[in-house]
């Protein structure tokens, strides 16, 4: 087997607002209508979750599981636990219909930090920002791209596809340069 390598190399930029790659990270799509049976010992099995509420991200240490539609789920974990998971959630939910896929090497993952952090994801995404609780996973645009985030108590997560990953970074670094600030 050979080492991940994040798309970007760990990229990082320091502006009013910290941005960086944190790749490589373990992601799991599990499509599974809600109720499905062994859907929770699924979810539970891979990430130590609860399975997610509408529009929420659970998190467990490390771990993660956040609903993106009735019947999708994004499941977050280290990078090497991803097929492990993936072998638990095929027994969780064997004979139910589902589809988990190991996504882990097609998505880019940042962090924006910082007491402004909200300002650079402000510019890029049609997102009310002053009205975003903590927990609650947004699946959106940046610019011209398909995306995910979510807030926690130091700034947000932003998920992207692999292949957007050098554009992301751009954006989130001009969205970020000193001077910039909103108000």
């Amino acid at each position: 087997m050979s080492n991940p390598v994040s798309p970007l190399n760990g990229a990082s930029f320091d502006g009013f607002a910290k941005v960086r790659e944190i790749g490589p990270l373990g992601m799991i799509t599990l499509r599974a209508k809600a109720g499905t049976n062994g859907l929770d010992k699924a979810i539970k099995a891979a990430t130590g979750c609860t399975v997610p509420s509408q529009r929420q991200i659970v998190t467990a240490g490390d771990k993660a599981a956040g609903w993106m539609s009735p019947d999708e789920f994004l499941l977050v974990l280290p990078y090497e636990e991803a097929a492990t998971a993936m072998d638990a959630i095929a027994e969780a939910l064997k004979g139910e219909h589902h589809l988990a896929a190991n996504v882990s090497d097609a998505r880019a993952v940042f962090r924006v930090e910082g007491a402004k952090a909200d300002q650079v994801l402000q510019k890029l995404s049609p997102v009310d920002f002053d009205t975003l609780p903590i927990g609650e996973l947004r699946r959106t645009r940046t610019a011209q791209v398909a995306a995910a985030f979510w807030k926690d108590e130091t700034g947000f997560t932003v998920v992207c596809f692999r292949s957007v990953a050098g554009y992301v970074m751009g954006l989130l670094r001009h969205s970020s340069q000193p001077g910039s600030e909103i108000g």
